[in-house]
């Protein structure tokens, strides 16, 4: 899908062709829209091709009349029938009239910028909406990781009484989305890094600091997601424990019930032998049913008086 903005007027416009100053957002194109633009503006087939390879890392590379910056941005995924979060590459093709940007799928992190709700933002300002795009990118890593949190939360809340594993495999994909998270944001601090010494963007006064700011959100991402990742991890391997407790204790209880129902079933047992009657107690009494019974619940009892003082149940 190919999409074309432009600043008109102080609002973001879609327009129909290309003209200086847009932005074109490619979104999963294909191969025929990737040979056009590389014909048309003179930019290498892969370096079109890279971001939407999801094992891509990020990077800057600097071309003699473009320069193509690759960061990772979240998305959320589908994965065992539940929405849980990883991350794809995006990648942003400045060129001396316009810009580019690749994705595989539609992002949030893009999306804002098309309804026209990101304050000073102007599609011929092609430095600051490159730091915006990367402010923003930083900003849903944070929404993300907060919400992961609050997940955790929740799951760790069912996994006081469960004996079930339905919990610790949340946990397990929850694990799974900060190490992504954690990856990726630690390689959009290496482009970050880079963007500050490169001199093929020009870096306008104004818009240093945000880019600064861009950094500064990068690290707390950066920061909370190995806070979060510690504490899921510990969370995990203490409610293994929890688990595989609750199960000993169930499982005690069955025992402790079996034991005491065991013994009128000795007693039931032994007066279903085929013997002779003149040799069981009671066998001759008319009530010796009703005290054989009596008898045994007696014993069960007792028994399991015994154990509850033992603290067995």
């Amino acid at each position: 899908m190919v999409r074309i903005y432009k600043t008109i007027d102080g609002a973001i416009h879609q327009i129909q062709e290309p003209e200086e100053g847009c932005w074109i957002a490619l979104t999963n194109p294909t191969a025929t829209e990737i040979f056009e633009f590389s014909e048309k503006f003179d930019i290498e087939v892969d370096d079109l091709r890279s971001p939407l390879d999801e094992e891509e890392r990020s990077r800057i590379e600097v071309e003699d009349n473009y320069t193509l910056i690759l960061v990772d941005v979240p998305m959320i995924e589908e994965r065992n029938d539940k929405d849980w979060y990883g991350t794809i590459p995006l990648g942003i093709i400045v060129t001396g009239s316009m810009i580019f940007t690749i994705c595989l799928e539609d992002t949030p992190v893009l999306t804002r910028f098309m309804e026209g709700r990101v304050r000073s933002f102007f599609t011929y300002m092609k430095t600051r909406f490159i730091f915006q795009i990367l402010y923003r990118n930083a900003s849903m890593y944070l929404r993300y990781l907060r919400i992961i949190d609050k997940k955790s939360e929740q799951v760790e809340e069912k996994l006081h009484l469960s004996t079930r594993n339905e919990e610790l495999i949340e946990l397990l994909e929850l694990q799974k989305s900060l190490t992504y998270f954690i990856t990726s944001l630690r390689s959009n601090e290496v482009v970050l890094e880079k963007l500050l010494k490169i001199d093929s963007i020009k870096k306008y006064p104004e818009d240093t600091d945000l880019l600064e700011d861009v950094i500064t959100e990068n690290k707390q991402a950066i920061e909370m997601a190995n806070v979060y990742s510690g504490i899921l991890n510990g969370t995990m391997d203490a409610f293994a424990s929890i688990i595989s407790n609750n199960m000993n204790i169930v499982m005690k209880v069955l025992a402790i019930i079996t034991i005491v129902m065991s013994i009128p079933t000795i007693v039931f047992s032994a007066y279903g032998m085929n013997v002779a009657g003149s040799g069981m107690p009671l066998s001759g009494s008319p009530l010796g049913f009703l005290i054989i019974i009596l008898i045994s619940v007696a014993i069960s009892v007792v028994a399991a008086i015994i154990l509850s003082k033992k603290r067995f149940f």
